[in-house]
């Protein structure tokens, strides 16, 4: 706030006012976990479903369901981001045999726009899987036809040239021709734990990232597809507990196939159906079956697959281009690292319409960045350098000769919005984005507009449309005001960022939360939020999550909460990242003990009252800081905690850590299990027995060692709730329980 003060009366009235503000602060109300977790008042709203349409004028959105009111999707001008029309009204749907409007949450159009899918009754399966039944809407007739008969099918897809639909039922891939809307089976030798077609296996999909496992050519002529083998995948049984109030006096056996580090992965191939002659042509992938098939992409050429290969310990990748008719396989690129080379979640390679060359990311030269190839694999040039990295490969505008991308080039804290050139010598660089903070960019397919969806620690999420290539805000769709009126009534204690250095002279981030009513001369409690692993960051400048909305509550109840990115989290060049590979869990543990040595130095801390707690990977981090660091931890809260890596899955662990039988001790010298004799605080362990991805057993192999330690400890299992612990009551009951132990315990 800035006063111009023209008088001695002036400055007094600001001098009151400028008083006044921290009281005006305090007297705010502090969120309850009931407004956070069952009535989720601070969430953001965002605008979902956005699809950009073929004229470039227009974007259609998901308006979801409300109470008593269907979804509809809306189809809004680009230029003034006003909805002008509603294409479809679920409250004018009825499907046939049914009496209630359809209810629909998901949608896509076909390519030329006349038809609509809608997916309704979505059933979630993993992470990123789920079935549903979908529905063929026609916008013209008014049409609706269930799309196939029998059990509910996975990922439905429009063909290019809209005349067809692929999707998988009861793992067998299939197509519906529109016109006749005659079935054809592409496969009919699925079964489940057996073979899988067009869909991904538990492990692909948690660890690289996708579940649907088909592509359609873009001649419409082809699709291409996964098939996994997964009989000779170790099989997890999972107990799920039944309800005795309904009769159910057995529980039942839920049976997947889960391969854990140093078992036996699926054998993976991948095919091709050529739709006119009925015939599917496998692709030659080498020898070699203990590989990865990570990716799948057309070029632009409908008669040229490509796909990426590593070998089972993720050291090498190498892209090849396959002929779809014969599926003869031409090695492009091969990329070579001492520990793992890096594939990124997103899709991060765009064949460019020239059909003489793609862009891809690598982070060779030690950072994340954008490379251009002939389709040969000769490098044209480096298109990004420099000690920062690109976060996201946005998209290529090949008529304006520009690239769009994220990175942390500002700092590992933010994510700005940037446009390159693709082929000058001294390529021009803009930043797009404007505000500090943290952005996430929709682009539409002809790059003439983008959303751009923006946050900062001191504000909610904007999403706003703008004009490429300059960036101009044309309209802000969405800006949170009823989340801003409700700060003017409740308080969200802002993150404060801070850096230190480790005793080695590595330079970490962090946030601090502090109380409202902060007293510089008292001394507070710490409880530091860990996640930690590879590539991660708890630590952006962008608005509360629903977690760290938590943790303004717990400051308010008196506790500094803090939280710092280690060694081996993301945003930081490959050699931090890096630096953790083979021995997971010490570099990050110390760097974490380290922050609290260097909070505990602080005046207004109380180093005796430090704890720590984590989920997931963070979970394996508090348990490990609380055991290794019981000098300096008086406290920990472990949720789904990993506490063996050889439980966990092949991708991920191996990635990291090669084999069992090829380094046991990075499994062993780092495991809670290693280290239960250490223990001397307060540990608390929470763990959903149907958590699919962190397994239950995790929870129970370390209570059996703690135990046989004679060490004490507290423990809480949520029946049947998976690695998110949520549904229904859930997450209030377990925040409500978390915040008692604190405050008994810290």
């Amino acid at each position: 706030m800035i006063v111009r003060p023209t008088n001695g009366l002036s400055v007094l009235l600001a001098l009151l006012l400028l008083a006044l503000l921290p009281a005006q602060a305090q007297q705010r109300k502090s969120p309850s976990l009931e407004e956070i977790f069952q009535q989720n008042l601070f969430g953001q709203q965002s605008v979902s479903g956005i699809n950009w349409m073929n004229d470039g004028r227009y974007y259609s959105s998901l308006r979801r369901a409300t109470g008593s009111s269907p979804a509809q999707l809306i189809k809004y001008d680009i230029t003034t981001g006003e909805p002008v029309a509603t294409l479809v009204d679920g409250s004018k749907l009825t499907a046939p045999g049914q009496s209630q409007p359809l209810s629909f949450s998901g949608y896509s159009l076909s390519a030329d726009e006349s038809k609509v899918l809608l997916a309704s009754e979505v059933e979630s399966i993993y992470r990123r899987s789920s079935k549903a039944y979908y529905y063929i809407y026609d916008l013209k007739s008014g049409a609706l036809t269930p799309l196939a008969e029998g059990d509910k099918q996975l990922y439905a897809t429009f063909s290019p040239d809209g005349s067809k639909v692929a999707y998988v039922r009861n793992n067998n891939l299939y197509y519906k021709d529109l016109a006749s809307m005659q079935e054809v089976a592409v496969t009919t030798d699925g079964r489940f734990n057996e073979i899988i077609y067009g869909s991904a296996d538990w492990v692909y999909e948690e660890e690289f990232s996708f579940a649907k496992g088909f592509f359609w050519s873009p001649d419409s002529r082809k699709i291409a597809f996964y098939r996994f083998d997964e009989r000779q995948v170790p099989e997890f049984n999972m107990q799920l507990w039944t309800d005795v109030r309904k009769g159910q006096l057995y529980p039942e056996d839920y049976k997947f196939k889960y391969p854990k580090a140093g078992e036996k992965n699926s054998v993976v191939n991948i095919l091709v159906h050529h739709l006119a002659e009925g015939k599917n042509v496998q692709i030659d992938t080498g020898q070699e079956t203990d590989i990865y098939l990570p990716r799948i992409y057309w070029t632009k050429n409908p008669d040229v697959l490509s796909y990426i290969r590593m070998n089972r310990l993720q050291n090498q990748l190498e892209l090849l281009h396959a002929n779809a008719a014969t599926g003869v396989s031409t090695p492009i690129i091969t990329e070579k690292a001492a520990s793992y080379v890096d594939l990124d979640y997103n899709d991060q390679l765009i064949y460019l319409e020239d059909g003489k060359s793609f862009v891809r990311t690598s982070e060779q030269d030690g950072y994340k960045h954008i490379y251009h190839h002939s389709l040969n694999g000769d490098l044209i040039r480096q298109i990004t350098s420099g000690p920062w990295e690109v976060t996201e490969l946005v998209g290529v505008d090949e008529k304006r000769g520009l690239v769009y991308y994220i990175s942390a080039e500002d700092s590992p804290l933010e994510r700005q919005f940037y446009s390159i050139s693709l082929k000058a010598k001294k390529p021009k660089k803009t930043r797009l984005s404007k505000e500090p903070g943290v952005v996430s960019i929709n682009m539409s397919d002809d790059f003439s507009f983008y959303i751009q969806n923006h946050s900062s620690a001191t504000e909610p999420l904007t999403v706003s449309l703008h004009r490429a290539p300059t960036g101009e805000e044309v309209k802000v769709l969405e800006d949170n005001q009823r989340l801003k009126q409700r700060l003017e009534t409740h308080r969200l204690n802002t993150k404060e960022f801070f850096d230190f250095s480790t005793a080695d002279g590595t330079r970490l981030h962090g946030y601090m939360i502090r109380p409202a009513n902060f007293d510089a001369t008292r001394q507070y409690p710490v409880l530091m939020y860990v996640y930690g692993g590879p590539g991660s960051q708890t630590v952006l400048n962008n608005f509360s999550t629903q977690r760290e909305v938590y943790h303004s509550y717990l400051a308010d109840q008196g506790y500094l909460v803090v939280s710092v990115d280690n060694r081996g989290t993301g945003a930081r060049g490959r050699d931090f990242k890096h630096i953790t590979y083979g021995q997971m869990g010490k570099w990050e543990v110390q760097d974490q003990i380290e922050a609290a040595r260097y909070l505990g130095s602080m005046p207004y801390v109380d180093k005796d009252r430090i704890g720590i707690w984590g989920w997931s990977y963070g979970g394996y981090m508090s348990s490990l800081a609380l055991f290794v660091g019981n000098e300096v931890f008086k406290t920990a809260i472990a949720v789904a905690p990993v506490t063996n890596w050889r439980f966990y899955d092949t991708i991920y662990t191996e990635r990291y850590l090669k084999t069992p039988q090829e380094n046991a001790e990075g499994y062993d010298a780092w495991s809670p299990l290693s280290h239960v004799d250490k223990l001397k605080g307060n540990y608390f362990l929470i763990h959903g027995t149907g958590d699919d991805n962190v397994h239950f057993q995790n929870a129970v192999a370390l209570q059996d060692a703690l135990i046989s330690a004679g060490k004490q400890f507290q423990s809480f299992y949520y029946p049947n709730r998976n690695h998110g612990i949520r549904g229904g009551n859930t997450s209030l009951h377990l925040f409500q329980m978390m915040t008692d132990y604190l405050k008994a315990n810290l």
